[in-house]
């Protein structure tokens, strides 16, 4: 009898667009896969050590990371993990352990294409001067207001109006998954980095960006503070 195997192929630039998901930026090259996971009571330790595991069935095991939440939406870790130029899902993919899921209140999946995996651990800062303890990030989504999808797209895009301070930043856009267009990932080498950041942005003219810029054309969105549990530099 012979084995049926159905499989979803999801490729950067290549999937036709959705209501909420057009063509990809032309730098967005490759894909990844965004994993949102909220741990039982009691085993967020437990699951952050599970989530810094390897995957040894992805394409490229050990190019992923995973941040930890510390103020903000209702998610505990994010692990991005990078797959290539292209993704494949088969019915014939076996399960996660029962340990991990045991270890799991919820976790959500989205497919997204973003920058080269070199230019991702660039902007994120692993392997760079700064200790991962001390960086801080800020994950955030977003769904575009209809019909304002390349205006959100290069709001987002845009350095902060008054901000002096040295970041990376990641875009990545939905392919297939979750209810959001847009994902932003911004890497501040320390705290004192961010809250002058942050202190920039209030103190800037009205309609000078940023800000009010973004929300003209994001119709949803949730930020959250994070910090780098894995990779460790």
């Amino acid at each position: 009898m012979r084995t049926i195997v159905v499989c979803l192929a999801v490729a950067a630039g290549l999937v036709a667009p959705s209501p909420s998901s057009a063509q990809p930026s032309p730098s967005a090259s490759d894909v990844y896969h965004v994993h949102f996971a909220k741990a039982a009571p009691g085993q967020a330790v437990a699951l952050g050590k599970a989530l810094m595991l390897p995957d040894k069935s992805s394409p490229m095991p050990e190019h992923f990371v995973v941040l930890r939440h510390q103020e903000g939406d209702d998610w505990d870790y994010v692990v991005i993990q990078h797959m290539g130029p292209k993704a494949e899902v088969s019915a014939a993919t076996p399960a996660p352990p029962a340990a991990i899921r045991d270890l799991r209140a919820w976790h959500d999946d989205t497919f997204v294409s973003g920058p080269s995996w070199a230019e991702f651990t660039k902007q994120m800062g692993i392997g760079g001067t700064a200790a991962a303890a001390s960086q801080v990030y800020v994950f955030g989504v977003h769904r575009t207001v209809p019909g304002h999808r390349e205006q959100l797209e290069k709001a987002l895009n845009a350095p902060g109006p008054a901000s002096k301070i040295q970041t990376g930043t990641v875009l990545l856009q939905h392919l297939e998954g979750g209810d959001w267009t847009f994902a932003t990932i911004t890497r501040y080498d320390s705290w004192q980095d961010f809250g002058t950041d942050r202190a920039a942005a209030l103190s800037a003219a009205p309609g000078a960006g940023g800000w009010g810029d973004i929300r003209d054309h994001s119709a949803f969105h949730r930020d959250t503070i994070a910090d780098r549990v894995y990779p460790a530099k």
